[in-house]
């Protein structure tokens, strides 16, 4: 007689808060190196556009002055790292569920799902919230940059929730 394992909210969420921070080390990895290795024509117009600024950075700028607390030296570079991997752990902790319950949400091993937060995130709501500049500010390299970082959250997110259902 074979046992069924149950999975609960709590489990869910904490394989996949793992899952998420696994996934956006190897992120970072795969999109820095693909930085350094661009072409330097494009990594200028994307810094200018960026204005020096990661969308991090602006984040962490913007959430200072709404709490009229002015950041000093290294804390927005700080905050906005700490906002990045926040939003890695929830946005894995969130898959984590998701996929579980919604059998469509799996099915493409995390494909889908960076595709949608590339497509969502990163050419959407960034933008949408003064993070960065419209899409059209970048060149094509940084897009796809963007996208191959968010096939690659998405594939290690899934990834790395298999081998932690493999063993819990």
């Amino acid at each position: 007689m074979r046992h069924r394992r149950r999975h609960t909210i709590g489990a869910d969420l904490i394989k996949g808060a793992i899952a998420g921070a696994v996934a956006t080390w190897v992120m970072g990895k795969v999109t820095d190196t693909m930085y350094e290795r661009e072409n330097r024509k494009a990594r200028r117009q994307e810094d200018e556009a960026r204005g020096g600024k990661s969308a991090y950075g602006v984040a962490a700028e913007k959430t200072a002055r709404a709490l009229g607390s002015p950041l000093r030296g290294k804390q927005g570079e700080q905050l906005g790292a700490g906002l990045h991997w926040a939003l890695g752990i929830g946005a894995g902790a969130a898959y984590a569920v998701a996929r579980r319950r919604f059998e469509s949400v799996g099915r493409a091993a995390g494909f889908g799902f960076g595709t949608a937060f590339w497509a969502l995130v990163d050419e959407g709501v960034v933008p949408a919230l003064g993070l960065t500049p419209g899409p059209r500010a970048f060149p094509w390299q940084a897009h796809a940059r963007g996208l191959a970082g968010h096939l690659t959250f998405g594939t290690v997110t899934d990834g790395t929730l298999r081998l932690l259902d493999a063993i819990a």
